[in-house]
């Protein structure tokens, strides 16, 4: 039986949230020449513009778990909408640098916020055998944005706007965000939120709603779930019970952007520009790459429930660190410029139908439901923080040392990455998340010789 219609669109009004996300951490890519001229920023000033936002996402991440659990998820990610559309339009209006990124770091908490919500909203509408597709669907919504973001950078640079042209280029998201608001008053609560706060029969109406096949055994087994959390309900999730959860989502936020996805999407232009692009080219160029992500990331989500998360990334893992490799021996050797754009379209390839499309979810199944958010803004802030530390240093390492190092780096990662997914990732794919919860939890004291085990 397919997902059907009510499902289908709470799924995708969740995650709208991920194309505002991918939309506004890009678009960025197309107006920093323009702000690094007229502030006159230099290149720590430069990664600052980008990482601000950055900075707000992390905090954004990590305080969405709690106001998630206490308000729900929907009504969480209605402020986030409400973020989004305060930030398109205050840096749209900017009229100095530092408004500028009062207002990025504004956007930076919607993203964070809605990057935690919204897959632990979807994956916890969705019956199990098809929640790695469904939520999946929040990261191709992220990927559909960061494409929409290069065509929208595109559009607007060919329209000649002169001075204001950067300006449109960070404004325009505000219509989708205020799209995302309105739609967010039309879908249910998460039947797992609702049974949490003793309201059953809303529980078992949603859970009828989204099509679960026996939602009266599901429910049961929420039910079972929260009598055994009952005692522990407002417990912190950094405990010794949650280690192997706690590392499995910290490490794959932190190797997510130590393959250097962002600092690539973020700087796509002076990347192409170090290799003798023309700004235009770069642009398309930019367009090019932006598709390969959208299609490549439908590939990974048709074959995350098939392939499974653990294969899906060991192959991504060894395509990236290929590809990265490759295009950081053009820039060390200052030749075969030409074979640049389609070293960058495999790399985004390999990392669209792998760690693209099984990040969110995996992060989002490996916690039980009492600690799921709170352990979805840990791992959302581990990413974070690693994006906004690289997205700052990329450009003042590419400045003092050569365009090249920042790649060697980020093809060592992805080798490191390979290893440590092959020997302790389990794998997730097929399993509700009431059995992934028995499954990975660890005794509170580890008997000696105890160690994470797959």
């Amino acid at each position: 039986m397919k997902p059907n219609t009510p499902l289908i669109k709470a799924t995708l009004t969740g995650a709208l949230g991920g194309l505002l996300f991918g939309f506004d951490t890009v678009v960025i890519a197309g107006a920093i020449d323009a702000l690094v001229n007229l502030y006159h920023l230099n290149p720590q000033d430069k990664g600052l513009t980008v990482a601000i936002g950055l900075v707000g996402t992390v905090i954004g991440a990590l305080g969405a778990g709690v106001v998630g659990q206490k308000l729900g998820g929907r009504e969480t990610l209605r402020i986030t909408a409400v973020l989004y559309l305060a930030s398109a339009i205050g840096c749209g209006f900017a009229w100095s640098w530092p408004s500028f990124m009062v207002f990025r770091f504004i956007g930076g908490l919607g993203i964070g916020a809605s990057s935690v919500l919204g897959p632990v909203y979807i994956a916890e509408l969705s019956p199990a055998k098809w929640r790695g597709r469904l939520v999946a669907t929040f990261q191709f919504m992220v990927v559909f944005g960061i494409m929409a973001a290069y065509i929208s950078n595109y559009v607007i640079r060919m329209m000649n706007l002169g001075a204001a042209q950067w300006r449109w280029q960070v404004g325009v998201a505000a219509a989708p965000a205020l799209f995302f608001l309105i739609l967010l008053f039309g879908i249910p609560r998460s039947p797992r939120w609702s049974a949490a706060k003793g309201r059953f029969d809303e529980a078992l109406e949603v859970l009828r709603l989204m099509g679960e096949a026996n939602p009266e055994t599901e429910l049961a087994d929420i039910r079972a779930a929260l009598a055994q959390e009952h005692t522990t309900a407002h417990e912190p999730v950094f405990k010794w019970k949650y280690r192997y959860p706690l590392f499995l989502a910290i490490s794959i936020g932190a190797f997510n952007q130590l393959a250097g996805i962002n600092a690539i999407l973020y700087y796509l232009n002076n990347i192409f520009a170090a290799a003798g692009f023309s700004q235009i080219s770069s642009y398309q160029q930019a367009i090019y790459i932006g598709a390969t992500n959208f299609v490549f990331t439908i590939v990974g989500m048709a074959l995350i429930d098939k392939a499974g998360r653990k294969t899906l990334l060991l192959i991504g893992a060894a395509g990236c660190s290929t590809c990265l490799a490759g295009v950081a021996w053009i820039f060390h050797s200052n030749s075969h410029q030409s074979d640049l754009l389609w070293l960058l379209i495999t790399y985004i390839a390999f990392f669209s139908i792998s760690q693209g499309a099984v990040i969110w979810v995996y992060i989002g199944e490996v916690f039980p439901n009492h600690v799921r958010s709170k352990g979805q803004g840990i791992g959302s802030a581990s990413h974070w923080i690693m994006n906004a530390t690289i997205a700052l240093e990329f450009p003042v390492v590419v400045n003092y040392m050569s365009t090249a190092t920042p790649f060697v780096f980020f093809a060592t990662m992805t080798v490191v990455q390979f290893f440590v997914v092959l020997l302790v990732y389990p794998e997730t794919k097929g399993h509700t998340l009431e059995e992934l919860q028995r499954r990975l939890l660890r005794p509170e004291t580890a008997p000696a010789g105890d160690a994470m085990g797959r």
